[in-house]
């Protein structure tokens, strides 16, 4: 039976979510990848407000999910939230697509701010809404497939986690997928035939996109009816709320639960457990005890469980803030770069991003079947490298990469300044390809972590923890340059760090002081691994422990 779940692939509706997944990373990229060039070539927007438009954009796009999580997890209906959320989604890109219209087909090839500013919001209250949900729908299809494996032995536990492993590589496969064709095709598309057949096809993707999942409602596992999802044991957000009700007023109070009730207290315990006594003990138990250890886990336990994973998501800000300037200032060092291959063909920079996913998709089953592999005969570890490694490794390249990209800023400046031939764009390959590969490592990792960290009534949130890093860190980026650029502006206002003229600008120093930072924050984030327990840790710790003894805590 182990042996045919091990070979066994992921279900249907696993693999129709995973293409859905990637429709969608086709029509975001296909848009946000050359937004910069959009907004400074069309819009004439600076370098520097451009770069903080399309910083403030993502940041509010990744930040959404952190606000609509508790939503999604405790009131609304995950499939009809996909649904609504893909349609809004779908409604901004529409008004992205006349935006452009109007702007080609005015006399004076003005934009309305507020109209292009407005479409874009809606794109991200989309997006914001869909991410979380339909990655977590995704985790509950998987659910649904591994659910027979009840039997604690280590077989099926390692089953389980290879599954668990492999939907999570396949989902960013299909991710990574959309996103390669979204920075090819529509950067080409754009710089070649205008944005209005490039703001058009990201717009039919997403029309594309509820067309698919609607389809898919025959082969979807929903959530099982006798489950109540309006009861407060299934409600972690109302769990936390009743507990600080509790801290404050100084009462508690003990319920005997329904069927439902239990039945979601189980599948809980079933995550984590927290106590682990023999068959003797549970049978003396009283049931107001086991109600005590329980409601302490579904209260004060949730809160401490979010702040303890707080010091780890703050430390890979800075990994996100790299991660802004592929679309923004890497892309703009390309625009002033020699981009001619032959006498008709030129490279439009935004198609450089494509490096970083061709990186991922090319060197993903090297890792998964080289790389892991090695790993586990030397580490003795089942996963070969544990998560938060991984995610430490991924940090340490991409201050490699920015380090690179720093001194080949260096070297264009210099040659700017002198009668020779402009660098080659393919100067930049190296630093896109340390990123690609630094995000195999970190951002798989992060996927991981914060599915496996949360309990499991809070998914969504997880995997909203996950995509607040990108938008805490896009908003980072855009203080920064905001700082940056007071700082170093000159007394007529128009040289700085960030100049318009790529020749006065001093791009070089701005990324050695991200090398600076990222570099401390990498050194505080080992220091916190060393002394962070993980709750897979605490599962492996209870399952080793034949004393038979409750928890104190309990």
């Amino acid at each position: 039976m182990a042996g045919g779940e091990k070979r066994r692939g992921i279900s249907k509706s696993c693999a129709l979510l995973i293409v859905i997944a990637g429709i969608e990373r086709y029509a975001f990229k296909g848009v946000a990848s050359n937004l910069v060039t959009y907004l400074t070539d069309v819009v004439k927007m600076s370098n520097s407000r451009a770069a903080k438009t399309v910083n403030t954009w993502s940041g509010f796009t990744f930040m959404l999910p952190l606000f609509s999580a508790p939503f999604a997890d405790s009131c609304w209906d995950r499939f009809f939230t996909i649904l609504a959320s893909s349609s809004v989604y779908f409604v901004g890109l529409v008004g992205l697509t006349f935006t452009a219209y109007a702007g080609s087909r005015s006399t004076t090839k003005t934009i309305s701010l507020l109209f292009l500013y407005t479409s874009l919001c809606l794109v991200a209250l989309g997006l914001g809404v869909l991410n979380p949900s339909l990655q977590a729908f995704g985790a509950d299809q998987l659910d649904h497939d591994l659910d027979h494996d009840h039997e604690p032995s280590s077989e099926n536990k390692e089953v389980k986690s290879n599954r668990k492993s492999q939907f999570f590589q396949w989902w960013y496969f299909g991710v990574c997928t959309g996103s390669l064709l979204g920075v090819t095709v529509m950067a080409y598309i754009q710089d070649t035939f205008g944005w209005v057949l490039g703001f058009a096809i990201p717009t039919a993707s997403m029309l594309l996109l509820i067309f698919l999942f609607l389809c898919g409602c025959g082969v979807y596992v929903y959530a099982d009816p006798g489950f109540d999802l309006k009861a407060k044991q299934s409600k972690p957000f109302h769990k936390m709320l009743d507990t600080v009700k509790e801290k404050v007023w100084g009462t508690s109070k003990i319920t005997l639960g329904n069927d439902h009730d239990l039945n979601a207290m189980e599948l809980e315990m079933q995550e984590k457990p927290l106590c682990k006594c023999s068959n003797t003990e549970a049978t003396t138990k009283t049931l107001h005890d086991e109600k005590s250890c329980k409601n302490g886990f579904s209260g004060l336990e949730t809160v401490k469980l979010l702040l303890r994973l707080l010091p780890i998501w703050t430390m890979l800000l800075m990994f996100a803030v790299i991660f802004q300037q592929p679309a923004t200032f890497f892309t703009k060092q390309g625009m002033s770069m020699k981009r001619n291959i032959g006498p008709y063909f030129k490279i439009p920079p935004a198609t450089l991003q494509s490096t970083i996913t061709l990186s991922i998709i090319l060197l993903m089953p090297l890792y998964d079947k080289f790389l892991i592999p090695m790993a586990k005969k030397i580490t003795k570890n089942e996963k070969g490298i544990p998560v938060m490694q991984r995610m430490g490794i991924g940090m340490f390249l991409s201050i490699i990469a920015i380090v690179i990209a720093a001194l080949v800023e260096r070297k264009r400046l210099k040659i700017s300044k002198t009668t020779l031939e402009p660098l080659s764009i393919l100067w930049l390959l190296p630093q896109y390809i340390l990123l690609g590969i630094s995000d195999i490592f970190t951002v798989v990792g992060m996927q991981e972590f914060f599915y496996s960290e949360v309990p499991v009534r809070m998914r969504t949130m997880g995997f909203a923890l996950y995509t607040s890093v990108f938008g805490v860190g896009s908003f980072v980026s855009a203080a920064l340059i905001s700082i940056i650029e007071s700082y170093t502006r000159s007394r007529d206002g128009k040289h700085n760090w960030f100049a318009d003229d790529m020749s006065e600008a001093r791009l070089d120093n701005y990324y050695w002081l991200l090398a600076l930072t990222s570099a401390t924050s990498f050194l505080l984030y080992i220091v916190i691994c060393k002394n962070f327990k993980s709750r897979s840790d605490d599962d492996d710790d209870d399952d080793d422990d034949d004393d038979g003894q409750c928890d104190e805590k309990c």
